[in-house]
């Protein structure tokens, strides 16, 4: 039976995992140079994963939200403080096909925990999970179901183009869920969606929402060109054109992919060359622009809108 903690309900013999659990004694970390210590804490305050390295998640409810959503946990660390949480998080376990591995269960102190931690009020429990390899069919496709399955919409995607701020990252990850987006981009120069902050923001849409990181900016320019995806530049109109927004509104009934760029530098030019097409919000003349999160997410509301009305 593979050691992974609350992964069945019950064992063939009947005994209830969820005993077995409890009288599980994980290994006490001391010191503040254990190693799994030392990995927690460039994972929780790091800027986002590099290649081969785990996601850095803190906090009962995104660890659960990480769990249902089937990654694989690599360790989990508990404080005294956390112990509360552990049993709801095993819980969740029970149900999803990777669980938790049993040997990678940590305990600590508070205040070790605090050292590691990347949030001011720690709430004691962290977990390192394994990115999941997407691809561009992936985004454009969005997740699939559990059955397997796979939406048969035209893909909508946020490609994040300059957006620097993870707040705003995970905003935006989390309104493209929440409107029915397949999938989000984040360019190169963008904030990680996988930071820890943009993790928070994205209230866990960032580890469900299939996703790319890191590609340039030409290189997704020509992917989604070769897979025939309308290109929809996003900005602020000029006051002369705020009155015209029906000229400058996008199509999203078919397959698009809508560009954010940075509040201040607004989008690259190359995507604005290879736009398909423009929308912009018209906004008051006191107003110099809207948050680069909250366009995003009137944006993806005015595509769900006519995706809804086709």
């Amino acid at each position: 039976m593979p050691e992974r903690a609350a992964t069945r309900m019950r064992s063939q013999s009947g005994t209830d995992s969820s005993r077995v659990d409890r009288q599980a004694q994980p290994d006490l970390i001391t010191s503040r140079d254990n190693k799994w210590l030392k990995l927690f804490r460039s994972s929780l305050r790091g800027t986002g994963p590099g290649s081969g390295e785990p996601i850095g998640v803190e906090g009962p409810k995104l660890i659960e939200d990480a769990v249902r959503s089937g990654l694989e946990a690599e360790a989990l660390l508990v404080s005294d403080t956390g112990e509360r949480a552990l049993e709801r998080i095993l819980s969740a376990a029970t149900q999803s096909e990777t669980g938790i591995p049993r040997s990678r269960i940590f305990r600590t102190t508070d205040k070790l925990f605090s050292g590691v931690a990347g949030t001011e009020t720690p709430q004691g429990v962290a977990a390192l999970f394994r990115p999941r390899e997407w691809n561009l069919e992936d985004v454009l496709r969005g997740a699939p179901a559990p059955d397997g399955s796979r939406s048969t919409e035209p893909g909508l995607v946020v490609v994040l183009a300059g957006v620097q701020d993870p707040g705003n990252v995970g905003t935006i990850a989390r309104s493209a869920e929440a409107f029915g987006a397949t999938g989000a981009i984040a360019a190169r120069g963008a904030a990680d969606p996988w930071s820890p902050k943009a993790l928070r923001a994205s209230a866990g849409s960032a580890l469900r929402l299939p996703l790319l990181r890191g590609l340039a900016i030409p290189v997704v320019l020509a992917q989604l060109k070769m897979a025939g995806v309308q290109i929809v530049a996003a900005g602020t109109p000029s006051h002369e054109e705020a009155g015209q927004l029906a000229e400058i509104r996008a199509d999203f009934r078919e397959q698009s992919a809508i560009f954010i760029g940075s509040e201040g530098a607004g989008l690259p030019p190359e995507v604005l060359h290879a736009a398909d097409a423009t929308i912009a919000i018209p906004i008051s003349p006191a107003v110099e622009s809207l948050n680069a999160a909250v366009a995003a997410s009137v944006i993806l509301f005015e595509a769900a809108r006519q995706r809804r009305m086709k």
